[in-house]
Parts: structure tokens; sequence; C-alpha cells
């Protein structure tokens, strides 16, 4: 392993827990601060806390189909050719 992989492991680490105290706080404990309270004014609507995970799950799903489905369809056609060498 070298620095450069440490480098980025401790780097995508950080990210990930800015981001999961960041959503954490937005979703789950902003409704007990008073709507009045400043800390309200650096998180969006609490509605954009369910779209935007929706959104890229989907977005997830999606991707992770398409690659299944060119992935197996690659596997056919290569398969397929196959049996056109055998049959020839």
């Amino acid at each position: 392993m070298t620095t450069t992989d440490k480098a980025l492991g401790s780097a995508l680490l950080l990210a990930a827990a800015l981001v999961f105290t960041y959503y954490t706080t937005w979703a789950i404990l902003l409704p007990f601060f008073d709507p009045s309270s400043p800390i309200h004014d650096y998180f969006p609507a609490r509605e954009w806390a369910i779209r935007i995970p929706a959104f890229l799950l989907v977005v997830g799903l999606s991707g992770i189909g398409l690659f299944l489905g060119a992935t197996i369809s690659k596997e056919n056609r290569a398969k397929a050719q196959k049996a056109r060498l055998r049959t020839a």
C-alpha cells in the first residue's frame, strides 16, 4: 500500500464522516432545535433530506442494473459467437 493510497483512503473516510455528520444533524437532530434557531440557516428544507437520498438510490440502482444488463448481453454474445464457431 502506497502513501497515496493511504492519503486517498483517509480523504474518502473524512469525506464520508463529514457527510454522515451533516446528514444526521439535518435529518435527525434538526427537528429538536427551535425553528427560529440560526442553525436552521445551514441546512436546506427538510423535504430534501428524503428527496436527495431517494434520487441517489434510484440513480445507483439504475447504474447497477445497466452494468449487469451490459455484462450479461456481452456474455451472451460471446457464447453465441463460440457456438457459431463450433458449428462452422
